[in-house]
Formats: C-alpha cells, structure tokens, sequence
C-alpha cells in the first residue's frame, strides 16, 4: 500500500471479502500447496530469499497466522526469529544490529514475529528514547530494508489488524480456559490501556515505511480464517513475482549410471 495513507481505524477488522468460512478454508488449502512448491524451488534455486515481517497488537495473532502459514512448509527452506525484549547484548549495539543478524539467506524464507519495528513502536509509546531519536528510524529503517532488496531478498511485512473489542474477547478467553493461562499475562491489560497510542504509532509507522520495494500489508484479523486467506494469497503473489527457477544442471542425469546393491 505504498503512496497510501492508513487509517486503522477506517479498516474494517470483520471484513472476509464476502466469503465464507468453508470457501476460505479450501482456497487456502489450495494455495498453501502452490506456496510450498514455490519455496521448494526458492530453496533449490539458492539465488534470492524471503522476509515475512509480522507486526501486530496483542492477541493480534501473529503467532497463529505463522503457525497456519508454514503448516506443510518444508522446516529446511523456512528460519523463524520471534524478538522478544532486547538483551543487554542488543541494547549496546544499534538498533538494527539484532534484526540484520536474523535476516534470511539465499534459498530461504525467513519470518519475523515482530521485528525491527518495535523501536518506533513500544519505544514510542512507552517513552523509552527521545522523540526525535524514534522519528530518524523511520528513514533508517526504509534504508534498511532497501539494503536487503538491493541484494537479492524480497520483503514484505503483514500487520494482521484486529479490534479493541476483539482483543477483549481473546483476552477473556485466555482466563476462561486453564489451558491457555500461561498466554496470559497482567502487562497485557497494561499495554491494552496504550490502545489509542498504539494505532497511532502504528500508522505513521506503515505510512513511513510501506515502500514500493517494501510493502505493509494490513489484513483484516478478527476471523482468523479470512485472515489466514488473505497472508497465504499475498504471499503465493509474492513468491510468483519472485519466479523462482530450478538450477541448471551441470551433468546429464541420463548419462548417469547407479550401480545396483551387492
């Protein structure tokens, strides 16, 4: 959505494209098939790479959309970074340092949940740095990622976009179920009351950074299976893009000759 301003507050977090839950759940079957065959040919390939950036809210879902995301995908092809609260390493180095490390290699599709947009994110809400320490990462992150374009990996970043009201409902759901307490935490309600800041943070983030060579994607998440639709289309239209290619062949496979077991 590069070139266009975001208004989260103008999308509409129900939307499922008119569709029902039975449909999407076949077209994504189907696609999820054509995905993997396109990563097996990435990874084969061994000349580009792949970066999934997922950036949300709590309850947002981001590890659920990854989880349906790679269901089937072959674990060789795939590295998956979650970045948690920076270590006192990462705090003594830039704030790009830790992110650029993770980036995917040749072959590979890497996916972030969260990433390097925490530093205009929490530290923004929170107050952690100065006001225009925060606003120079906007441009330093935008050069990043073209860093990463230039030299052979294709980024695109998902913000999978749900409601106030619909984060309530996974949170209470989480204290309705013993299993799920340990998804529970007493600081989510305390990040809940930054809710305003946060779409706020959010939207000059994806209207700073959505690039043409590095695009946000906000998907509509309170259905979680209209959203698992929605990343698997963008994505199999990504890695089409990318076109992949078997290698070359540096031999004749028909010349070649397996001597039978003794």
């Amino acid at each position: 959505m590069s070139g266009q301003k975001v208004r989260l507050s103008e999308i509409d977090a129900d939307e499922t494209a008119g569709m029902s839950k039975e449909e999407a759940l076949q077209q994504t079957a189907q696609l999820r098939e054509k995905v993997n065959e396109l990563q097996q040919i990435l990874y084969a390939e061994h000349r580009q790479s792949l970066l999934i950036v997922f950036q949300a809210m709590d309850t947002g879902g981001k590890d659920g959309t990854i989880r349906k995301l790679l269901s089937g995908i072959n674990p060789a092809g795939i590295r998956v970074t979650s970045f948690k609260v920076p270590s006192r390493q990462e705090l003594d180095h830039d704030f790009l340092w830790r992110t650029h490390k993770a980036t995917p290699p040749k072959g590979l599709i890497g996916v972030w949940n969260r990433s390097h947009y925490e530093d205009v994110l929490v530290v923004r809400v929170h107050k952690l740095v100065e006001r225009d320490i925060w606003k120079s990462r906007f441009d330093q992150i935008n050069s990043f990622e073209r860093i990463l374009t230039s030299n052979g990996t294709t980024v695109v970043k998902f913000m999978p976009h749900i409601s106030k009201d619909e984060q309530e409902r996974r949170l209470q759901a989480r204290l309705d179920n013993p299993e799920k307490w340990w998804k529970f935490s007493p600081s989510d309600l305390k990040e809940r009351a930054f809710w305003d800041d946060y779409q706020e943070a959010y939207e000059e983030a994806i209207n700073r950074c959505s690039t043409d060579f590095a695009p946000w994607h906000v998907v509509p998440a309170n259905r979680k299976w209209a959203r698992d639709l929605a990343v698997i289309e963008l994505l199999f239209r990504v890695l089409k893009r990318m076109d992949p290619r078997y290698p070359k062949l540096t031999f004749d496979p028909k010349a070649v000759t397996i001597n039978p077991a003794k």
